[in-house]
């Protein structure tokens, strides 16, 4: 039974680390196509061995590009079994010790066990525990720390400085994981984590002529992070989400969703630096504004860049999701403006799935 008060207190994402394979390329491409800044740098000039970490920054959003410098590690391997993919979401929090002791008690496989490190800057606290595939939650206590990043890493100086695109947090960020695991994993965040569901849709809700899917929204007390959960559903064709799992090979995630306060303008400049977004029917715009109401964007605006609107009892949300941004069809990013809007586009699934399966049959996957 789950306790009725908030015994995993988060305050926000603290980084989110994809394992690549060439790290010092992937921080090039997500400074220049996305317009990250460069924060912090550690490898061999800092006395790692064994990898090179390239850490970037916009507004909130962490991301962290690690890469072997090794043939033969846990780095290495793990970019040759799934491509470039997430490996850790790190979650910022008060008392890295206490959020370890509490998820362990409760059933969680430890990672990392509470851990210390210094530098002149102060001290880190980091824990850890395994979720679905291979992917990690690390825990990190950082109110004694006011280095760049983390002890061991040097503030990256560069002098190829990018215009931001006006990405300001993540939304959400959602997990894959195979057939009839996905009770699994919600009564894993709600019973281990303390999380509630926010809501759920099966494969009535997000389902085409071809494919369908299931998919529940777990969040924390705060309401600052969320993760939704999908598995895949029967359906005549095979779905994204097995997609997925065919070429990732294991349970992951699959996109990140990124907040922005003005979703034309960063479409518009993400579309300039060579982003490609899923392509949406002209027809989808037909109805719009009969199915969502009066918004403040025109149409035709939302028309010519592919943005999807959909409306809930609160307010409205826009969306769009990038092509996938690695070589295999797994992770890709949606940038998402909120209006008042606290669902997740409901409305647009069947265009959104339709768009993502013609993408599946360009790739013969479908």
């Amino acid at each position: 039974m789950k306790d009725n008060f908030d015994f995993l207190p988060i305050l926000g994402t603290d980084y989110i680390e994809f394992y690549v394979g060439n790290s010092k390329q992937a921080a090039y491409f997500y400074q220049t196509a996305f317009g990250f800044q460069p924060l912090a740098y550690a490898g061999l000039e800092t006395g790692l061995m064994d990898r090179s970490s390239y850490v970037l920054q916009q507004g909130k959003i962490r991301l962290v590009f690690t890469s072997a410098l090794q043939g033969e590690n846990e780095i290495s391997r793990h970019a040759m079994e799934h491509g470039d993919g997430v490996k850790v979401i790190a979650l910022w929090v008060d008392d890295a010790t206490k959020s370890w002791v509490e998820t362990t008690k409760r059933g969680a496989e430890s990672y990392m066990a509470p851990t210390a490190t210094n530098d002149e800057f102060g001290e880190v606290i980091t824990s850890g525990i395994r979720i679905y595939g291979e992917t990690v939650h690390l825990f990190i206590e950082r109110k004694n720390y006011n280095g760049a990043f983390l002890p061991g890493f040097k503030a990256w100086e560069s002098d190829y400085i990018t215009q931001p695109t006006g990405l300001k947090y993540v939304d959400h960020m959602v997990g894959n994981v195979g057939w009839g695991e996905m009770n699994k994993w919600v009564d894993f965040y709600a019973n281990v984590m303390g999380f509630n569901q926010l809501v759920s849709f099966d494969d009535k809700d997000i389902s085409t002529e071809y494919t369908a899917l299931m998919s529940k929204v777990m969040t924390n007390g705060n309401d600052r992070i969320k993760f939704p959960i999908n598995e895949p559903a029967a359906g005549k064709k095979k779905s994204q989400v097995e997609e997925y799992l065919d070429f990732y090979g294991t349970s992951g995630v699959q996109h990140i969703a990124m907040e922005t306060d003005n979703i034309i303008k960063t479409v518009g400049e993400l579309r300039n630096r060579g982003i490609e977004f899923l392509e949406v029917p002209d027809q989808y715009y037909d109805i719009v504004e009969e199915r969502v109401g009066s918004i403040d964007e025109k149409i035709d605006n939302l028309k010519k860049f592919g943005i999807l609107v959909d409306r809930d009892d609160e307010g409205y949300l826009l969306q769009i999701f990038t092509k996938p941004l690695v070589d295999r069809p797994t992770l890709f990013f949606e940038i998402i403006q909120r209006k008042g809007a606290k669902s997740f586009g409901k409305g647009n699934f069947k265009a959104l799935f339709e768009a993502i399966e013609l993408e599946q049959s360009k790739r013969g996957t479908l």
